[in-house]
């Protein structure tokens, strides 16, 4: 069980790692850098799953999504709410629910790296925190688990 003050930390921690990680993503040429670095990886490590070259859709998509997590992740960094460990969490599932979606339909095995990342933070997000199951909601509040 996580303390109040553990969880903050937690929550901090994980905005820094998904800044880290998805930075490169922000630009297109950052991401060129990016995807070049992956395809080299793949290739080296002989692994199973395809990195296809990106169109301009593709990369539009990639910079959006780099664009928003690194401000959500700058968010978490200057401010680590609990709620907003719970909203990355279950931001995460979706996340994890996709890169499984990619890897069985033949996405490079690289994803799988990022996946255990996304599963791994989503679970220590969810993890209770000491005291907060004891407080009682305001009136007309939403809980957010």
């Amino acid at each position: 069980m996580w303390t109040t003050e553990q969880y903050r930390k937690l929550v901090r921690a994980s905005g820094w790692y998904d800044l880290l990680v998805t930075l490169a993503f922000v630009t297109p040429w950052s991401f060129m850098m990016l995807h070049g670095l992956m395809q080299d990886t793949a290739l080296a490590f002989n692994l199973p799953g395809e990195l296809p070259p990106f169109a301009p859709m593709h990369m539009l998509m990639a910079n959006l999504m780099g664009s928003i997590v690194c401000v959500w992740s700058v968010l978490r960094i200057r401010d680590p709410q609990l709620a907003f460990g719970r909203y990355d969490a279950a931001g995460r599932i979706l996340f994890a629910t996709w890169q499984i979606y990619a890897l069985v339909h033949g996405a490079t095995a690289l994803i799988g790296v990022i996946l255990f990342f996304e599963l791994a933070w989503c679970v220590a997000q969810l993890w209770p925190v000491k005291g907060i199951a004891s407080k009682p909601a305001p009136r007309g509040a939403v809980a957010v688990i």
